[in-house]
């Protein structure tokens, strides 16, 4: 049994979590007293349909609750430390198409609450008499018969800020989440692999993907899987993954299954034919060596955007020693012309969102090199961030460089016509910052040699 499986066996740190939530308020509010108050996802039925939408509850919600049951309500008095989860009672007539739904004695083992009530029980909580100091709630995700009027005060911006920043540093629960949806991913990433020498479409490997995912235990998927064939690969966020395979060198596969809310992000690049072409290997060769120095510079403290520079450099370094790039490689670093090939940030935090929350980016630099660089600033040991490096031969976003005098001078046109087909090529890891250095979370295979012999059924 994986070490992770023993942590899981236990329940998820609710309590924990509201805790240093209130510490976190506390910071800006050193006196804070009063409940924090958050609502679940409410079950919503699809437009003009009799069905309900697929249910994805609210990671705020869920962060102090571990909870994933609908229309629930949750408050933590912050003076007595006691939290109460409310959850929907039995609906007779909904017992007969459903069956009976999760009861507050059940919810009670389930979940690291103190108190389990109906949700009928929410109002009469919220005005029990007695000093109630300020109630924290998040601004939108309130229902109009959810009063406050016993409160003192209400807040409804500190709460979402400090759960978006508590998020960022991860307890051991959490990382046994994670390393768990990693394991179900590769399952299915090494799945793939073995299909796609054989496979006619993409949508078949996504299919693949999927069914892995499921049938070994992580019913939802992080995101909506890229399964991206030969130049397709070159968009970021290809999502038509329905493109025949015949013809195409390489194939893209950025995909994650979700486990109990918390995400897995994985991206492979890997021959079609079981062999990369000269031309893939050496992009691939290039974007190995990016992610790997990158991730030997991480540890508690590090700069994100020194290790996204450290990239650039490693793929200017390779692009220019295939002749792709020309001219002085601090020109070409100063100019920002890498950016053509490597547009996107290094990567992002990973937790219950893919995309998850306190990297505090800036989407308004004007340096094209970190505009859309997901995390600024230093690690904190306890976060888990994806390193994603990748190199793309994009028509649409290269060719305008190709058409200005001051990036056209550094780029080699008739080397870079033999590299179209390549498309792209990503490699990306989910990895635990740690005081001394990092833990690589991810199992995927990588090496090229590896893959090649899963590919080739050796």
């Amino acid at each position: 049994m994986a070490a992770y499986e023993s942590v899981l066996a236990g329940k998820y740190p609710a309590k924990a979590h509201a805790r240093r939530v209130v510490e976190y308020i506390r910071k800006t509010n050193p006196n804070a007293t009063g409940v924090l108050y958050l609502e679940g996802q409410k079950t919503q039925m699809i437009e003009d349909s009799d069905e309900t939408m697929p249910f994805r509850q609210r990671r705020y919600f869920y962060y102090l609750t571990g909870c994933a049951l609908p229309d629930s309500y949750f408050a933590y008095d912050i003076a007595t430390d006691k939290s109460t989860l409310f959850i929907p009672p039995i609906d007779p007539e909904s017992v007969v198409w459903s069956g009976l739904p999760v009861s507050e004695s059940e919810a009670l083992k389930l979940y690291d609450v103190d108190s389990v009530q109906t949700s009928k029980e929410v109002a009469p909580y919220l005005a029990h008499p007695g000093p109630k100091g300020t109630v924290w709630a998040i601004a939108g995700q309130v229902s109009d018969h959810v009063s406050f009027l016993e409160f003192e005060d209400k807040d409804f911006t500190l709460l979402k800020e400090a759960i978006e920043e508590c998020r960022v540093v991860k307890d051991e629960y959490e990382i046994a989440l994670t390393m768990k949806a990693n394991a179900i991913s590769t399952i299915g990433h090494t799945a793939v692999m073995k299909a796609v020498k054989k496979a006619k479409n993409e949508r078949e490997l996504e299919g693949l993907f999927i069914e892995k995912s499921i049938s070994n235990g992580a019913r939802e998927q992080a995101y909506h899987s890229i399964v991206a064939s030969g130049t397709a690969a070159a968009t970021l966020h290809y999502m038509n993954n329905d493109a025949p395979l015949q013809g195409k060198l390489n194939l893209l596969l950025d995909a994650g299954a979700e486990y109990n809310c918390y995400a897995s992000d994985i991206t492979r690049t890997f021959p079609i034919s079981g062999k990369f072409t000269p031309e893939s290997r050496a992009i691939y060769d290039i974007v190995l060596q990016m992610q790997s120095v990158c991730i030997n510079m991480l540890k508690e403290g590090v700069v994100w955007d020194d290790v996204h520079l450290t990239a650039h450099a490693i793929a200017i370094d390779g692009l220019h020693a295939l002749g792709i790039l020309k001219g002085k490689k601090e020109d070409i670093l100063e100019a920002r012309t890498s950016v053509a090939f490597f547009p996107h940030g290094l990567g992002h935090y990973l937790g219950m969102d893919t995309h998850d929350t306190g990297g505090h980016p800036n989407y308004e630099d004007k340096d094209a090199m970190f505009k859309y660089l997901r995390v600024r600033g230093k690690l904190p040991a306890g976060s888990i961030i994806t390193v994603e490096p990748g190199i793309y031969f994009c028509r649409f976003i290269i060719e305008p460089y190709l058409k200005d005098p001051v990036h056209s001078q550094y780029i080699d046109a008739s080397v870079l016509n033999e590299y179209w087909d390549v498309g792209g090529v990503r490699i990306e890891d989910n990895v635990l910052i740690t005081k001394t250095g990092y833990e690589n979370l991810t199992t995927t295979p990588k090496d090229v040699a590896e893959m090649e012999k899963i590919i080739n059924g050796l």
